[in-house]
């Protein structure tokens, strides 16, 4: 009986040219999805509303009351309505978001709602619970704002925003917030 020859092990050359190409096309698999993600409209926020950028907060642009006090958020999340001559458009718009509030449902004590007028020409009605706010050192677009418990703004909607984008970008942030 004849001996086969032993087996040359396997090289190491190979396992070491494949381990540097796996790590080479996943690196490089990597960067292609992170550049392509960047410049992709698919991919990106699940937000409705815009970021408010530059940021802002209520300090920052002079929250008071009616009488000039100043406002502070009380560990509340605020929906803050600013309106600029308008009267149908603001009252629909409130009415809107009395209904997202109710929607809230338990989460609803950790949400106030406020309005500014920058005419002053519309005062709401029926509107229980609307703080009324001015701002005495920087005016801010008109739209709909969401203000987290620290006082930063976090998004801006137009006034004729469906409230359902509202409803559900706010939830979201109840849901992920430890704050308010």
């Amino acid at each position: 009986m004849q001996d086969k020859p032993a087996k040359k092990p396997a090289s190491g050359r190979r396992q070491l040219t494949l381990i540097l190409i796996t790590a080479t096309l996943s690196l490089g698999g990597s960067y292609l999805l992170f550049f392509a993600s960047q410049n992709s409209s698919g991919w990106g926020t699940t937000n409705k509303g815009d970021f408010v950028n530059p940021s802002l907060t209520i300090e920052a642009i002079g929250w008071e009351s009616e009488n000039g006090v100043a406002v502070g958020t009380s560990g509340h999340w605020w929906l803050w309505t600013v309106a600029e001559n308008c009267a149908e458009d603001c009252a629909k718009a409130l009415k809107n978001l009395q209904a997202t509030h109710i929607l809230l449902n338990r989460e609803a004590k950790r949400v106030r709602r406020a309005f500014s007028n920058i005419s002053g020409n519309f005062i709401p009605e029926d509107q229980p619970d609307l703080k009324v706010i001015k701002t005495k050192n920087q005016p801010v677009p008109a739209g709909i704002y969401i203000i987290d418990p620290n006082g930063n703004l976090v998004f801006h909607y137009a006034i004729a925003t469906n409230p359902k984008d509202i409803l559900q970008d706010l939830k979201r942030l109840l849901k992920v917030s430890q704050i308010g």
